[in-house]
């Protein structure tokens, strides 16, 4: 397929995509509309974020629509509210000149607005699981009808424990319609998924799965815990044009971070779930602008936000499941423009590069944390640049040279110069005149990692015991996401794993061992009381 010309769309679809300036169709839309448009088989589709996985669906289910019809003919299913109202803005861009209505419902906003927006005609509903179930228990969302069932991101929606929501929904929905399932991995639950509601399905798979896009740079920084909010001062300010997501574990932490930055003259917000959607709005839409240069966001929380241009992506923390990091990083180098992925890490926290260099094939770069001489040199030349190509804009600034000349009359030319660099520089330099460095050294970064894997210093590293095991489906990665839930104000090096059938064991880093226990003694997993506890060998 060369254009979306030879796909078979309506006309009025190919209108509104050729408005937008839609030519050529990315890969996994160039497989997926011909095979929907042509089929009323169920597809399985594997494609990375930001590969065009909206218009893949959207475009094929609006050209199957029946307009005239009154009844519900589409459901999609997203894991957030940010996705569900990109999904919906997408849909109503690609249909401007076809009279469908599609209706957004989410958790977070007034549920009868939703309910009267349903009553009317609808022909799509895009929504979360949660939303979508807690409809159809009220009665207020019929999907008898339905001939199209598409799960967008349907790992996620598994990952953030909508399994039960998605099973309810599910069979609500006719036997004979179309399930076109979209994941950008394919993990046992949702093979599991797909084989209990899907029949015969094709698969279709657009580049390696788990892979990172050849347009990134993968780098890493190695610093002291306490040192990683400089460490990311200092990152934003070698790069002036710096337009990044920062990805943190928690939205305590990154509501911190964000404040942090704004308190220290960066141009910079968060989003987090503590937020309303009009506030979650009123930030995107000042990102969306370039009107921030910074987002400070979780993954749960980043979910769906489709932003261009991103210079930057970078780990306060990095995640703890390896395919996040995936979705992380391949926000930034789209459309064939380079991007960088930044990992600011401790040193125990090294080990975790080598797995994620496995999962996204690819090695990851060192770099040094910019000494305090660096970040002002570099600002001071991104100054000087702009100086020299800022031009009046709406004025005439000749009619003032008089107010200029007397006021400036008994300053030097190089006197003047430092003067106009001392209001832009003198607080930048106050910050940097005594920075320390930050970077570890390399001795004390092998000594580190190698404690963290295996223990062979137990004064920094001691070893814990947790009630949860394999009984409990525990895996190494599922328990350091808990340790790092209980523990969400520390970044605490973890190092051996050794899980059990009925209790695990994991190695941590000493100095926090009074803060761990008592994190675990109000924790629960599944309903069932969590217990930490130093190990004492019998």
């Amino acid at each position: 397929m060369q254009t979306f010309f030879e796909t078979g769309l309506k006309p009025e679809i190919l209108e509104s995509i050729g408005k937008i300036g839609f030519v050529k169709p990315t890969p996994i839309q160039s497989k997926t509309i011909p095979f929907i448009l042509d089929s009323d088989n169920d597809l399985i589709a594997m494609a990375q974020t930001g590969t065009g996985k909206t218009a893949a669906f959207g475009l094929p289910i609006l050209s199957k629509l029946n307009i005239n019809a009154k009844e519900i003919q589409s459901i999609i299913l997203c894991p957030t509210r940010e996705l569900c109202l990109q999904i919906t803005q997408d849909l109503k861009v690609y249909s401007e000149f076809l009279p469908v209505s599609i209706v957004p419902v989410y958790g977070g906003a007034p549920i009868y607005q939703q309910i009267t927006a349903l009553k009317n005609k609808c022909h799509i509903v895009v929504g979360t699981p949660g939303r979508v179930n807690d409809l159809i228990n009220r009665n207020k969302l019929d999907l008898s009808s339905v001939k199209f069932l598409v799960l967008d991101e349907a790992d996620e929606m598994l990952k953030m424990g909508f399994r039960d929501e998605m099973d309810a929904i599910l069979s609500q929905t006719p036997s004979t319609k179309q399930t076109l399932l979209f994941s950008a991995t394919m993990p046992p639950d949702i093979a599991g998924m797909a084989g209990k509601y899907m029949h015969k399905a094709e698969k279709i798979s657009v580049g390696r799965q788990n892979t990172a896009h050849e347009n990134i740079s993968h780098e890493f920084c190695v610093t002291k815990s306490e040192h990683c909010y400089q460490a990311l001062r200092r990152l934003a300010d070698i790069n002036p044009d710096i337009y990044s997501i920062v990805f943190c574990r928690t939205r305590i932490e990154t509501k911190e971070i964000a404040d942090k930055l704004i308190a220290d003259g960066y141009n910079a917000d968060s989003i987090h779930g503590d937020l309303s959607q009009a506030q979650r709005d009123m930030v995107m839409n000042r990102f969306r602008n370039k009107h921030l240069q910074i987002l400070v966001a979780t993954d749960v929380a980043a979910r769906g936000l489709d932003v261009d241009n991103l210079t930057h992506v970078i780990h306060f923390h990095l995640p703890d499941d390896q395919e996040n990091y995936i979705h992380r990083s391949g926000r930034t180098g789209r459309a064939g423009r380079k991007g960088a992925s930044i990992a600011i890490v401790s040193p125990g926290e090294t080990r975790k590069l080598f797995f994620l260099e496995k999962q996204i094939g690819q090695k990851f770069i060192k770099k040094q944390v910019p000494s305090g001489e660096e970040v002002f040199e570099k600002r001071l030349s991104n100054f000087l640049q702009h100086v020299t190509s800022a031009e009046p804009q709406g004025y005439d600034l000749s009619k003032y040279m008089h107010i200029i000349e007397s006021s400036l009359q008994s300053l030097s030319k190089e006197e003047i110069i430092k003067k106009f660099i001392a209001i832009e520089f003198n607080r930048f330099h106050a910050d940097y005149q005594k920075a320390p460095d930050l970077n570890i050294s390399a001795t004390s970064e092998r000594v580190a990692t190698k404690r963290s894997i295996n223990g062979s210093r137990r004064e920094k590293f001691a070893r814990y015991s947790i009630n949860l095991g394999a009984k409990n489906n525990l895996k190494p990665d599922l328990l350091i996401n808990i340790i790092n839930r209980q523990t969400p104000d520390r970044k605490i090096a973890i190092g051996k794993i050794e899980i059990q059938q009925k209790v695990s064991f994991f190695e941590a880093d000493i100095q926090h061992e009074k803060h761990l226990i008592q994190a675990f003694r109000r924790a629960k997993y599944k309903g069932m009381s969590l217990m930490v506890q130093p190990f004492q060998k019998k």
